[in-house]
């Protein structure tokens, strides 16, 4: 038999044998690093920060309370929790978008979060 390339044989077997959102979240971490983005993991209260992603969940503030939209990204390594004070609803922010979301860090019961970030919501690949 010829020269083999192992490494390519090991690729292809993990992609068999993990699991579909651990694939997931390295395809996403990998996307946002390419792109330039940090690391939500890395991130630290009261940095600058740019983060690439995928909208996990979107939560709409109740009518009778102060409008909000919450929303959370994950970009394969953490979770960032984004607030936009003052909205109720922004159209294209639903859950499976991917976004880039600009904005300073902060931290709130222990969830890192961005208060009224910036954002570009990215086409569908």
């Amino acid at each position: 038999m010829g020269n083999t390339d192992g490494s390519a044989f090991r690729r292809m077997l993990r992609k068999l044998t993990s699991d579909v959102d651990e694939l997931d979240a390295e395809n996403l971490s990998g996307d946002a690093e390419r792109s330039g983005a940090q690391r939500a993991a890395e991130c630290a209260c009261g940095q600058e920060v740019t983060v690439l992603g995928r909208l996990r969940s979107v939560e709409y503030g109740p009518q009778d309370a102060a409008a909000t939209l919450e929303a959370e990204l994950f970009d394969g390594t953490e979770g960032v929790t984004l607030i936009w004070l003052g909205r109720r609803r922004i159209p294209g922010i639903e859950p499976g978008r991917t976004m880039r979301v600009r904005g300073r860090i902060a931290v709130r019961e222990g969830r890192k979060v961005l208060y009224n970030p910036y954002y570009e919501i990215c086409p569908a690949t």
